[in-house]
């Protein structure tokens, strides 16, 4: 595994696998370069195929891939990969079954239980995190919300994430000082979002949250930033 993916600072069971690929280490060129992992935002598909080849090689299994539409939507992984289902999270209750989701900016979200059966990952941009897919996802892991950890994987951060009024209006009273005035917007603060949510499904395990793919253009791609570019996965499975 190249050194520069991303291995989640959690305190989850040896059971739980998790990993955050970077924009290092693929065949992809020009805005794409190199990792890229998306089959729809320009880059040369045979280039993306070799570049899920190679992440593949360094799973137990194919990823169960998503059709991500910044929903609510969760997936119970059906045990082997098949042709990419509307979704925005997916959970897995057995080994060996490889939940992804694709990102550059959005924020994905790890599941796990402290006990090592039940893990997930989540998309979640602003959009999903307004539509409640966190919430869904807490409840389609069938526990109680107190036994689970989570992790918050590279986003882009409240120092450069500007919005407008209409996303600031999306989401309640209760969540209003992840929002700075910027002007005549907002900085709009992802992760404080998603603690926030978290919090109030009932988990107080969170981690992560720290890591903008916006500012690290060597490590990351961003679409807020380059508008033409790659995606990077989130990945978690049991053993």
């Amino acid at each position: 595994m190249r050194t520069d993916w991303l291995r989640p600072d959690w305190p989850a069971p040896a059971s739980v696998r998790a990993l955050s690929t970077t924009r290092h280490g693929g065949y992809s060129r020009g805005a794409w370069s190199s990792m890229n992992l998306g089959e729809h935002c320009g880059d040369d598909p045979r280039s993306v195929q070799r570049n899920r080849d190679r992440l593949a090689r360094e799973l137990p299994a194919p990823p169960q891939w998503l059709r991500q539409v910044h929903g609510a939507g969760v997936l119970q992984h059906p045990g082997h990969a098949i042709s990419p289902p509307e979704a925005d999270a997916i959970v897995s209750f057995r080994p060996r079954e490889v939940c992804a989701v694709l990102t550059a900016d959005c924020l994905p979200v790890l599941f796990c239980d402290r006990a090592g059966r039940r893990a997930a990952v989540a998309h979640a941009g602003w959009r999903g995190l307004a539509a409640g897919v966190l919430q869904s996802t807490v409840d389609a892991l069938l526990c109680d919300p107190g036994d689970l950890l989570a992790w918050l994987g590279p986003a882009i951060g409240p120092q450069v994430y500007e919005v407008g009024d209409d996303v600031a209006a999306a989401f309640p009273r209760e969540l209003e000082s992840a929002f700075r005035p910027h002007g005549d917007r907002w900085l709009l603060d992802l992760f404080a979002v998603a603690r926030g949510i978290l919090a109030a499904a009932g988990i107080e395990s969170v981690f992560g949250g720290a890591i903008c793919s916006y500012s690290d253009p060597d490590r990351f791609f961003s679409f807020r930033r380059d508008w033409i570019t790659g995606r990077m996965a989130t990945l978690i499975w049991l053993e």
